[in-house]
């Protein structure tokens, strides 16, 4: 019993010793304790942002592939509409020299003589050639220069290094011949052929 007591007085002793004495945690305990909520927030934090950079990178990339298809339709488009226009403009039509006035014909005569470096760049960022599909000459391809014409093939009107897709017209190409009865008009089959750059 007599234990008890000593027990039950030493507990006393303690409490009494509390209440006097405010409860004291070790501050290196506390330091411990809150770097590690720190860091356990900073990481949280980094692993959020490279998430969602991820996420990010993945909506550009698939956006930036839709946009290039997009941008290469876009050239299909233009150069379509260039080579159906391009026939009929007044510097390559025959308007009415052969005649009445006739729709996709080309006046070889004019594009012959037309001075490229002028034309530079006026139908856009495309090269335009003007193919002779029947008769051939010789059965092969010669391009036209003012001192062959018109025993060649090709005429380039404007011409550049551009790689990519290309889309074309049939065209009536016409011209002035003379010969022992006069000055008579020759039509020959043609093609009219714009390149344009791919985007890819």
């Amino acid at each position: 019993m007599e234990k008890h007591k000593e027990y039950f007085l030493l507990c006393k002793k303690y409490k009494a010793q509390l209440k006097n004495k405010k409860l004291e945690i070790p501050s290196f305990q506390l330091q411990k304790n809150g770097q590690l909520k720190i860091q356990q927030m900073a990481f949280m934090l980094i692993a959020v942002t490279i998430f969602f950079v991820l996420v990010g990178m993945f909506v550009l990339a698939f956006k930036f592939s839709d946009l290039k298809k997009t941008a290469t339709d876009l050239e299909e488009k233009n150069a379509m509409l260039l080579v159906t226009k391009l026939a009929n403009s007044p510097e390559l039509s025959c308007g009415e020299a052969f005649g009445t006035g006739k729709t996709n014909c080309i006046d070889t005569d004019k594009v012959i003589v037309l001075n490229k470096k002028d034309y530079e760049g006026f139908w856009g960022n495309a090269n335009i050639e003007i193919r002779k599909i029947y008769p051939k000459t010789n059965g092969e391809d010669v391009v036209c220069e003012l001192n062959n014409y018109p025993n060649c093939d090709i005429i380039k009107v404007s011409s550049g290094d551009l790689s990519g897709f290309d889309t074309s017209n049939f065209v009536a190409l016409c011209r002035k011949e003379s010969s022992d009865s006069g000055v008579n008009d020759k039509c020959e089959l043609g093609k009219l052929i714009v390149n344009y750059k791919s985007t890819w």
